[in-house]
């Protein structure tokens, strides 16, 4: 399918995954890399109270809150420019 088809038809709300190849995508600098941290109890019991207040995982609620404070403090250099190569392409 050529470039301007596909693009009208994504215009047009068409489904278009079976015209994608998914095989060897990769998500941008999304690697994992495995950190154990050490919480204060009453630490673990707040953020146990804010993942079922959000009906999520703990670990998501850290990933998320410090992610947020990256983004604030302009910590994420890398993430930006995951951001602009995908923006990009």
């Amino acid at each position: 399918m050529k470039a301007k088809d596909f693009e009208q038809q994504f215009d047009e709300g068409v489904d278009l995954t079976a015209a994608l190849d998914v095989s060897k995508s990769r998500r941008v600098l999304q690697a994992q890399k495995r950190v154990n941290v050490d919480f204060p109890t009453w630490m673990i019991d707040s953020l146990d109270k804010e993942a079922s207040k959000l009906g999520v995982t703990r670990q998501s609620v850290i990933k998320i809150w410090l992610a947020e404070r990256l983004e604030a403090s302009g910590s994420n250099g890398l993430q930006q420019r995951a951001r602009a190569a995908t923006t990009n392409s």
